[in-house]
């Protein structure tokens, strides 16, 4: 007896889980459409059902007892659902159009009859996602300064910082990756921008790529070594004393090119 009391205990604590622990998650990005999907028989419709939303459970739509008619309250709780709810008096779902983060939450669809939770769904809207942006971050810059005697010698590294951002988001990934291979990557989880560095050769020729994504979709941006990292002058990409020397170079050869123009001239 005492077995069978066990049994029936254990029985009664899954039953009560079931109503906590069986939530179906549902994901939707912002402006689609998501529908609550339900199997309802005709005597459980003509019972009367009423779909609720959040956990102060406002009654957002249902299926009158009285008149089998269907009800929509797309006015609660502050006018989030309206014009975007449409019920399906024959099965019971709901579908709401025209999604926005506000409608996160959860919704539950009870017998009115009864007041009995038929079933409970957990969904999450996420906004739709920015492109990021790649720029060359200049505040990082790895030159090297060497001081010699009564000058300096600027020495360019040939490494090229680049900085990925987005503003304005919330629950995403940003990540770099070299080809299909993950390098690093950052997360948010409440709204505010990030921003993620990389550092390359100048001279690198793989293909880089920044992603953002979210549980549902991504957006990439790839971006061109030559565009983005473009090498700076003969000036600043050589020592001091080697541009000195390139200088004076181009100008005695300048000062040739005017002299033999000049003796042509005279020759003449």
């Amino acid at each position: 007896m005492e077995k069978m009391n066990g049994v029936i205990f254990f029985c009664l604590c899954l039953w009560s889980l079931s109503g906590v622990f069986g939530s179906e998650f549902v994901s939707v990005m912002e402006g689609d459409s998501v529908t609550l999907s339900v199997s309802l028989t005709e005597s459980q419709i003509k019972e009367g059902i009423a779909w609720k939303f959040g956990l102060k459970d406002v009654r957002i739509a249902g299926v009158m007892r009285e008149d089998n008619d269907v009800r929509l309250f797309d006015d609660k709780p502050d006018g989030r659902f309206r014009d975007r709810l449409k019920l399906n008096k024959h099965s019971g779902s709901l579908t709401i159009t025209d999604t926005s983060i506000t409608h996160t939450g959860l919704y539950k669809i009870f017998n009115t009859k009864t007041n009995t939770k038929l079933k409970t769904f957990n969904i999450t809207v996420y906004a739709r996602l920015p492109v990021p942006v790649i720029s060359k971050d200049s505040s990082q810059s790895s030159s090297s300064r060497k001081s010699r005697k009564n000058y300096h010698e600027y020495e360019e590294s040939s490494k090229c910082v680049l900085l990925c951002s987005v503003l304005n988001v919330r629950d995403v990934s940003l990540s770099w990756y070299k080809g299909n291979s993950l390098l690093s990557s950052i997360s948010v989880s409440d709204q505010s921008s990030i921003s993620l560095h990389l550092e390359v050769d100048y001279q690198d020729n793989n293909t880089y790529s920044c992603v953002l994504n979210n549980n549902i979709v991504n957006q990439t941006q790839y971006f061109n070594i030559n565009e983005v990292c473009q090498s700076c002058s003969a000036f600043c990409c050589c020592g001091f004393t080697e541009a000195v020397i390139r200088l004076v170079a181009s100008a005695l050869v300048g000062v040739a090119t005017v002299a033999i123009l000049v003796y042509d001239i005279r020759s003449g």
